[in-house]
């Protein structure tokens, strides 16, 4: 009996030891982590709230918020604001034809990069180097290749004796104009497409070629299927950033002509910096991360029967 005591002791004492150690490791852990957590709650998660506690008032600056409820996004909602849906209208065309040709454009490029041509290394550079160029400076230097008048892309296309376009000046132009612009910072995804292209196993290719399988099989049966995880995850990137486009219409277009390219952000930041109504701009804001926060939901809901990943039971 004496000897059942005593281990029930040893037990609780290494039992409390380990408790005790376990605490110090999380103390620990959250001191060192604390300035990555407090920032984040400061400059990210404050931000956030605040913006929600925003959209329920009325706020120019000048003075103190002023409670109005749901004011703000019956505002929007009800279309009294003449600009907000013509915005909306103006984002989803954008997004919804960006992504698929920014997606399609860059795994295009990606499987060229990948074949085993000289000076491959030259090429990725090239093709990646638009992304460390600032988006400012990039959208000033198209916006003067595409002036309709002067611009170089107008004289080369007049000079091969093909059909010119007023590009940005022009209301059924302009955002086809700003998604061919886009297809110039696509360096992000085909870097990730081109990573994901060099993990799928050559065996697969060489069986498809004991089969007789072309080229064209190879992409659609090999390809395609194992880059599947990485097309979904540049598609959600690319809605998520798509959304969010800012810099490119407010430095090429400043929304126009006629609103036509008056993005959603755009109206987002001129509601509140340039018309300082600040309720209403948070309203908005709030409001976009529900559409994204939606759409995310609805690829990660579809994905489960279209999504291949390497290592996980076939799914039924």
């Amino acid at each position: 009996m004496e000897i059942g005591v005593e281990q029930n002791q040893v037990i609780t004492s290494s039992t409390k030891m380990v408790k005790k150690r376990a605490v110090r490791e999380l103390i620990s852990g959250l001191l060192f982590a604390s300035p990555v957590l407090l920032g984040f709650l400061i400059f990210v998660i404050g931000p956030i709230l605040y913006t929600v506690y925003l959209s329920f008032t009325k706020y120019n600056i000048v003075s103190a918020p002023k409670w109005v409820g749901f004011d703000n996004y019956m505002h929007l909602l009800s279309g009294k604001d003449a600009f907000y849906y013509p915005a909306v209208k103006a984002t989803f065309y954008y997004v919804m034809v960006s992504v698929p040709a920014g997606i399609v454009f860059s795994f295009f490029i990606a499987i060229l990069l990948n074949m085993k041509i000289r000076g491959r290394t030259i090429f990725r550079a090239i093709f990646y180097l638009p992304v460390i160029i600032p988006l400012a400076a990039s959208s000033i230097i198209w916006l003067w290749l595409l002036q309709p008048n002067f611009g170089i892309v107008n004289y080369v296309l007049n000079t091969l004796h093909l059909p010119t376009s007023l590009w940005l000046s022009s209301d059924a132009t302009v955002i086809p104009t700003l998604i061919l612009v886009s297809l110039w910072t696509t360096g992000n995804m085909i870097v990730i497409f081109l990573a994901g292209l060099q993990n799928i196993p050559s065996h697969l290719y060489e069986a498809l070629e004991v089969d007789g399988g072309n080229s064209i099989q190879k992409l659609f049966y090999i390809t395609v299927p194992m880059s599947s995880s990485i097309i979904f995850f540049n598609t959600v990137i690319g809605f998520i950033n798509a959304f969010q486009t800012f810099v490119q219409p407010y430095v090429m277009t400043q929304g126009g002509p006629n609103k036509a390219s008056y993005l959603y952000v755009l109206y987002l930041f001129r509601e509140g910096f340039q018309f300082s109504n600040f309720g209403t701009s948070s309203a908005s804001a709030v409001l976009l991360f529900l559409i994204i926060l939606l759409f995310t939901w609805i690829f990660f809901k579809f994905s489960k029967s279209l999504v291949y990943y390497e290592g996980q039971e076939d799914r039924k």
